[in-house]
């Protein structure tokens, strides 16, 4: 079979030259060799984004979101966790660790290698209240024996031979403390508030270089010698010393250190001696140098006869508390020569013994401008005693808490003569009974602002279990099957 011809070629006339194809709207475009390079440019921009996009994905899917966050952004949403959930936070990496350590801004040592090594600083480096106490005694965390005291609590050797619960022995010694004190002073020069035990001039002073705005410092075991570089704070206002503690160590600070105070510390405002000796010459010091001085504590204090007297050189003085005293001032002198406290707001009393009349008398002399009268647990306090308060005629509120000496009798033989008393609370007084409540007194109670009378414990119990059935014989009680 022959081969079948096209009959029909592309081109059936040779003669006639082909059409010239018009240009397409896209070569026009491109026909600028800038706008080539333009949209080139525009093409790989369009390429960038969309890869960025597409990682952004695969890192919200599986790698960590806060990455594309700054330190200072993680730093303030970590700011809002509770609490709580801090310690479970700073597991999370590296640098959640690192930032939750820098939120940390109070914490309490117990191990004082942790300090010295300069771990402490570096992990909490924006620290501003630190309490080292714990760390500064030797406890022995094998033993199953645990002390609390309302200072500090310790695990305690089953072996201890001397008289002294912890002693000279149990306390880290004072060259050590001030090597660790310099380290804190370096790591964290804003420290507002400090407790250490044991520390001499030489590590206080570093302190005082470093810590321009350290405003309250606790000291426990604390010597006269080692306050003479106290007067180095500067800007500090709440200072609480702690010299001898009965059963626990001995140091002690007499009317030398409370000059140093007074001379150095111009600026406080509350201080507590805790177990300090001193006499009317401290406290006169203290009066005249601290001005500002608006609250001061004695617990368990050591002072010798006559101290009361010198309370009238402090000016601004408007709080006083007697905390843990076996006695209030053994000789009080004269009582035209005691003086008194015109600023004098506030009297508190916890725990003391009060049996002396002649001190408790002139204690309340001193404080005959008082408003307000807070009496916790004290021994002694009978009516002839408690009669003695009448001086105190502007009182506005009074507290009665545990002083199970005083009777219906006494009482409102005293309050009767404050016309202005508009508080008054009485608890756990059981020689105030209900019964022995006068006319007069009811009336009293009808016009005060706030009353709050639980006297007799027993009472109150029987009342508050009225209807329970508790306390009934247990033939009332079950029933027989």
């Amino acid at each position: 079979m022959a081969a079948i011809e096209d009959n029909n070629p592309k081109n059936p006339n040779p003669s006639e030259t082909p059409r010239k194809r018009r240009p397409s709207l896209p070569e026009l475009w491109f026909k600028d060799q800038q706008l080539k390079h333009a949209i080139f440019r525009m093409q790989q921009l369009q390429q960038a984004h969309s890869n960025s996009n597409s990682n952004s994905k695969n890192l919200i899917l599986g790698g960590d979101p806060f990455s594309v966050l700054s330190d200072e952004s993680l730093s303030f949403i970590l700011s809002k966790v509770p609490i709580s959930q801090h310690f479970s936070n700073s597991l999370v990496c590296k640098r959640w660790y690192m930032i939750q350590g820098q939120l940390i801004r109070s914490i309490t040592l117990f191990d004082w290698d942790f300090l010295e090594s300069g771990r402490l600083t570096c992990r909490f480096p924006n620290l501003s209240e630190i309490n080292l106490a714990p760390a500064c005694f030797r406890s022995c965390w094998s033993s199953g024996i645990l002390m609390s005291h309302r200072l500090v609590s310790i695990h305690l050797d089953s072996e201890i031979v001397s008289d002294s619960l912890i002693g000279s022995e149990g306390v880290l010694g004072s060259r050590l403390i001030d090597r660790g004190l310099k380290v804190l002073a370096d790591g964290c020069p804003n420290l507002s508030k400090l407790a250490l035990v044991n520390s001499s001039e030489k590590g206080l002073g570093d302190l005082a270089e470093k810590c321009l705005i350290l405003q309250e410092l606790e000291i426990h075991c604390c010597e006269d010698m080692s306050l003479t570089a106290i007067s180095g704070f500067k800007n500090l206002q709440i200072l609480k010393l702690v010299g001898c503690v009965d059963g626990l160590y001995d140091s002690v600070v007499t009317d030398i250190g409370l000059t140093m105070v007074a001379q150095g510390c111009r600026r406080l405002v509350k201080l507590e001696l805790s177990g300090c000796e001193g006499s009317y010459d401290g406290i006169k010091a203290i009066g005249q140098c601290c001005q500002m001085l608006e609250e001061l504590t004695l617990c368990g204090h050591k002072m010798d006869g006559g101290w009361l007297s010198a309370l009238s050189f402090c000016s601004n003085l408007k709080t006083l508390k007697l905390q843990s005293c076996q006695s209030i001032d053994s000789c009080p002198g004269p009582d035209e020569h005691l003086g008194s406290c015109p600023t004098l707001e506030e009297l508190h009393l916890e725990r003391c013994q009060v049996r002396d009349k002649e001190s408790t008398k002139a204690l309340f002399l001193v404080c005959e401008s008082i408003r307000e009268i807070s009496l916790q647990d004290c021994w002694g306090l009978e009516d002839d005693i408690f009669r003695y308060a009448v001086n105190c005629r502007r009182v506005k509120s009074l507290s009665l808490e545990g002083c199970s000496l005083l009777t219906t009798e006494g009482l409102d033989s005293v309050v009767h003569k404050w016309t202005e008393l508009q508080t008054l609370k009485v608890v756990s007084c059981n020689s105030i009974k209900d019964s022995e409540i006068t006319a007069e007194l009811a009336t009293l109670f009808s016009v005060l602002k706030e009353l709050k009378w639980r006297p007799d414990s027993r009472s109150l119990l029987a009342s508050s279990l009225a209807g329970t059935g508790v306390g009934k014989k247990g033939g009332r009680f079950f029933k027989r099957v």
